[in-house]
């Protein structure tokens, strides 16, 4: 008896999942991009830079045409990482990341930030 078209169904639907679960990863990792696109401290260049990368990744237009995206998330994925870089080296990171009793109060002494 021939296990071929078993094995190779098992092989895709692992590759399914694998891929499955690499998009949801970065689906959290671009929902939480969007403080970083509110703030003022964020250099416009690489906010473009995301939304250039968003478009890109929804667009039918494809430089490597294949079937799993890979050059899409890789795009998404440097700008993701050029947006947070950008975000590190104005301070926007610290600021967006409070918790605690002063990110509830408002701020220090009561006053709230800018939104």
């Amino acid at each position: 008896m021939d296990n071929t078209p078993t094995l190779w169904v098992v092989v895709a639907a692992v590759l399914l999942l694998a891929v499955a679960a690499c998009a949801a990863v970065l689906l959290v990792r671009v929902f939480r991009a969007r403080r970083l696109l509110l703030d003022a401290g964020v250099p416009l260049r690489s906010k473009a830079l995301f939304w250039a990368a968003v478009a890109y990744t929804v667009s039918p237009v494809d430089l490597i045409p294949d079937p799993v995206y890979l050059d899409d998330v890789g795009v998404l994925l440097i700008a993701l990482r050029a947006l947070h870089a950008a975000a590190a080296r104005s301070g926007a990171a610290t600021k967006t990341s409070r918790t605690g009793s002063e990110a509830s109060a408002g701020g220090p002494a009561g006053v709230s930030p800018p939104r």
